[in-house]
């Protein structure tokens, strides 16, 4: 009869280990046996004897169950009688002189207990005779080492017995401790660490609001070792302030893992610990630091006791000293006191070069009170660490260099940048009152700094969205602005406060703030600052005036991404990209951008470049993912109060709900925007909610209401500087004005947009330029920009677009009386627009389709595999792959669709490739039929 299978919840990662546990105790049922698990403390052996214990209770054991105790250990037979005390009233039904001996073990007679081999028989009977009356019984004992020698003994004679009968021994012993009971040649069962993913989802359980970042950190020092997984975040304290905070290099013990892993350490000789410090602080390993450190030749010999204990080892590839178990370091930490620790710090210093940032660090830790010196080269590292994409340790750094600085102006100063970096970039916007606060506590002049400035203008613009009193606050602050001779610190300082003021002028919309950003920046940018911003400037700002002399030079810093760790310059690179269409480029630096705000990093850019990824993936049809991205920064806005750049996530939501056609969804987010943006004079906000208004009334044939909605935001004829959005507007504005009766409108805003050369800034703006044109036309239908428009390469990155183009083209055929031509293009927008989940737009290509005559059953041939044929091919693509399965020629079929021959050879060459046919006579059967 098989165990019982059931787990205890908590116990993870033990598949195999609670397998073999299984079979031991089957064995056992017939014959009695007996297993010792072994393994480093902590590791879990006494979860898997509770375990053990559960699993056998349920399969019809008796468990019974011994502990040996340290304080107990010179007490004999104090183990055995754990053993005895639940049977005790079977004891007298024993032969007399057995009972006796029980008895007398049990201190119940004044009779000496009898030799160990006698207690063995009698303890041996007692067992036998439960075993046969109640059931088979599960003899369960922990810490084997502390288990006195005369109960040992019994037990281990127990254990060797061949005629035990139905008892299972289970005993659980830690690796390299000697015990009587340990070595009588029981089978052994080495219980390993847990690896990486059972690691992870144990933390993750017990611990579920742990930052990922974190999670990582607590896995890499346990090494498996589970007590250390569920005791290391006990000293962390509050793990959701931990979330916002540097980790400490070396993570602090609790009581419980000080006994275990702080024993062996503290039995080193006096030089061992010394160095065994050093090496801890110093972090990298390298021998020859330590030497020097030490003082010299000779002084690393006080590593063999060290070794000897298994705690470190000489890596032989590397030649670096390493610690057995990350969690020894922190043992050697605990054991040192802090002026060990200062000292240990300052012979590290000692052996670095002159402005390493290791260097600065052990300076800083060795110091004792203020010290300026030491404090300025913080100042510099932390922006060094910015650089490397570390805000949060970036912000650490500075508030460590605050408490070193001597004077208030210094103090307050970098209180003031920790309060700027941490608004702009980590997401600690509710801490920057407290910051600033403490800034001009320290010396209130320096509440005029550009650094104080950037941070409270960036909590009035997000916070409350105060866009105007955020201008002049920042726009007086970088015109008085004194520039000291700090290099690249400076740049940083400077660079934060033009990112804060271009997003209070994109925000705000109105040209008069972009005029006085463009007069500022060019009286007082320093020369390091010309890098991106003009890039930015031009393509973000007014890109349908100032893009084009910059796209070749943002083409490059797009192909550049990939080794950029900067999240600051990431996002700046991504924002210019928004508009220009290049935004899959960034993908991947972007999304680096928001697993380190995961993980607790950079989360207030991280919200920024989740937006730009769902913008992203609106172009590109992917709107569920939009609205998954948005639900998630939407969320870090929320818990960050971060209110104003939670809008850009309600616009796309709203669009993605417009499109989609649930309009109390659009109309709310559209109402919402409104209130809140219009009396702050946030002008972005009226144009957000425009936008989702006017997409709305398009899909719903509403062409009045869209005609009305985009002409209050933009003068037909007039392409408007600094409205950066107008480039997502181009198609909705001409088909309202089409639908309308207002064709001249539509006309004059397609030349406008022709003459600032906004088709030239990628294939998407040329595809609705096209279009957009082609649809202006008043008296007939312009074939060629049609064509031009749909054949547009890549045009599939944008399905939307694209089908609605289809749309306007199959609408001016069917009314042109071309039906035949009419229909191909409407069912490719058919196809399309139900990919999307499009339903009004879906409703418009079908009203249109019937009206050509012909029922709508789009085709949809389902693959093996599940996979919707049509996702194979284009829309296009199928399309001409249909008319050539009826056998139509090249020229036919581009004589129908209103495109070259060649192009049509171009598309049935790739259909021919995706559905691994080789000739015209294979398209019918692989269009209706499954995949090969």
């Amino acid at each position: 009869m098989a165990s019982a299978s059931l787990t205890p919840p908590a116990l993870i990662g033990r598949s195999a280990e609670l397998a073999v546990l299984d079979g031991h105790f089957d064995t056992a049922r017939a014959r009695g046996a007996g297993l010792m698990l072994t393994g480093e403390a902590g590791v879990g052996k006494t979860a898997l004897l509770d375990a053990a214990a559960l699993r056998t209770s349920e399969a019809g054991f008796r468990v019974l169950r011994i502990s040996g105790c340290p304080f107990q250990r010179g007490v004999g037979f104090s183990a055995l009688n754990q053993l005895l005390h639940p049977l005790a009233e079977e004891i007298p039904a024993l032969p007399a002189r057995q009972a006796a001996t029980l008895q007398a073990v049990r201190g119940l007679s004044e009779e000496q207990p009898s030799e160990l081999l006698g207690i063995a028989n009698a303890v041996q009977a007692l067992l036998t005779r439960t075993a046969t009356g109640t059931g088979p019984l599960a003899l369960l004992v922990d810490d084997v080492a502390w288990v006195d020698r005369p109960s040992a003994t019994v037990l281990g004679t127990l254990a060797r017995s061949p005629h035990t009968g139905p008892i299972a021994l289970l005993g659980a012993s830690r690796t390299g401790d000697e015990s009587l009971l340990s070595n009588i040649g029981i089978p052994e069962y080495e219980v390993r660490p847990l690896d990486d993913v059972s690691a992870n989802e144990l933390v993750a359980d017990r611990f579920p609001a742990m930052a990922a970042r974190v999670r990582r950190r607590l896995v890499a020092e346990a090494r498996g070792n589970p007590l250390a997984l569920l005791e290391l975040p006990v000293p962390l304290n509050d793990l959701q302030q931990t979330e916002r905070g540097a980790l400490p290099a070396v993570l602090p013990l609790t009581e419980r893992l000080k006994g275990i892993f702080s024993t062996r350490v503290a039995a080193l000789p006096a030089a061992t610990r010394k160095l065994l410090l050093l090496a801890v602080l110093e972090g990298s390993g390298e021998l020859h630091i330590l030497q020097r450190a030490l003082g010299g030749p000779g002084s690393l010999a006080g590593l063999s006791p060290a070794e000897r204990a298994g705690l470190v080892q000489v890596d032989g590839v590397t030649g670096r000293l390493e610690f057995r178990h990350p969690l020894t370091r922190s043992a050697v930490l605990d054991l040192s006191t802090s002026e060990e620790r200062r000292s240990a710090h300052r012979a590290l210093a000692a052996e670095l070069p002159e402005g390493s940032e290791h260097r600065a660090r052990h300076l800083a830790d060795a110091a004792v009170g203020l010290d300026d010196h030491v404090a300025a080269l913080l100042h510099e590292v932390a922006y060094s660490t910015l650089r490397r994409g570390d805000a949060v340790g970036a912000i650490t750094t500075l508030l460590r260099a605050s408490e070193l600085s001597g004077t208030g102006t210094a103090k307050a100063r970098r209180l003031a940048e920790a309060a700027c970096l941490g608004a702009n970039i980590t997401g600690d916007l509710r801490n920057v009152r407290a910051l600033l606060d403490n800034a001009g506590d320290a010396d209130p002049s320096g509440m005029d700094s550009l650094a104080a400035a950037t941070a409270a203008a960036s909590q009035l613009l997000n916070g409350e969205g105060d866009v105007d009193t955020a201008h002049r606050l920042l726009v007086g602050a970088i015109d008085t602005h004194v520039w000291p001779e700090d290099g690249e610190t400076v740049e940083d300082v400077f660079r934060e406060a033009l990112n804060t003021l271009l997003m209070v002028c994109f925000y705000g919309g109105r040209p008069e703030l972009w005029h006085s950003f463009e007069d500022l920046v060019e009286r007082r940018r320093p020369p390091a600052s010309r890098r991106l911003l003009p890039v930015i400037m031009g393509t973000f700002g007014d890109p349908a005036y100032g893009a084009l002399p910059f796209l070749d030079r943002l083409d490059r810093l797009v192909l550049g991404l990939h080794q950029q760790s900067d999240p600051v310059r990431v996002f700046g690179v991504a924002l210019s990209a928004s508009y220009t269409d290049r935004l899959p480029g960034c993908r991947g630096a972007l999304r680096r951008v928001v697993d380190d705000g995961r993980d607790g990093g950079a989360v207030a850019l991280a919200i920024q470049a989740q937006f730009l990824l769902a913008n992203d993936a609106y172009a590109g049809g992917q709107w569920d993912d939009v609205l998954e991205m948005t639900e998630e920064g939407l969320g870090w806005c929320e818990t960050h109060d971060y209110r104003l750049t939670a809008s850009t996530g309600h616009f796309q939501r709203g669009l993605v709900a417009a499109a989609r056609g649930d309009g109390t969804t659009a109309r709310g987010i559209a109402d919402r925007l409104v209130s809140w943006g219009n009396p702050r004079g946030l002008g972005a906000l009226r144009v957000y909610a425009s936008h989702i208004r006017a997409l709305s009334a398009l899909g719903g044939g509403d062409f009045d209401t869209a005609h009305r909605l985009l002409r209050a935001i933009g003068t037909p004829g007039e392409v408007p500087r600094f409205m950066p959005h107008a480039l997502w507007l181009l198609l909705d504005f001409t088909e309202a004005a089409v639908h309308t009766d207002h064709r001249e409108e539509a006309a004059a805003h397609v030349a406008a947009v022709r003459g600032t050369g906004i088709p030239s800034i990628s294939p998407r703006l040329a595809m609705v330029t096209d279009a957009a044109e082609a649809m202006a036309s008043p008296d007939s239908i312009e074939h060629d920009l049609f064509e031009a428009a749909i054949a547009t390469p890549g045009a599939e990155r944008w399905p939307f677009d694209w089908a609605r183009i289809c749309l306007a083209y199959g609408e001016r055929l069917r009314r042109a009386k071309a039906g035949g031509a009419a229909r191909v293009h409407l069912d490719a927008a058919l196809g399309t627009f139900e990919r999307l989940g499009a339903a009004p737009w879906s409703a418009r290509a079908a009203d249109e389709l019937r009206a050509s005559g012909i029922p709508v059953k789009p085709l949809r041939p389902v693959a093996r595999d599940g996979r919707d044929r049509p996702a194979l091919l284009t829309p296009q693509e199928r399309v001409a792959a249909q008319l050539a399965a009826t056998g139509l020629t090249n020229k036919q079929i581009a004589a129908r669709l209103f495109l070259s021959p060649r192009t049509v050879a171009a598309h049935l060459r790739s259909v021919f490739r995706k559905l691994n046919v080789t000739s015209r006579g294979g398209l019918r059967d692989a269009l209706t039929g499954p995949l090969p």
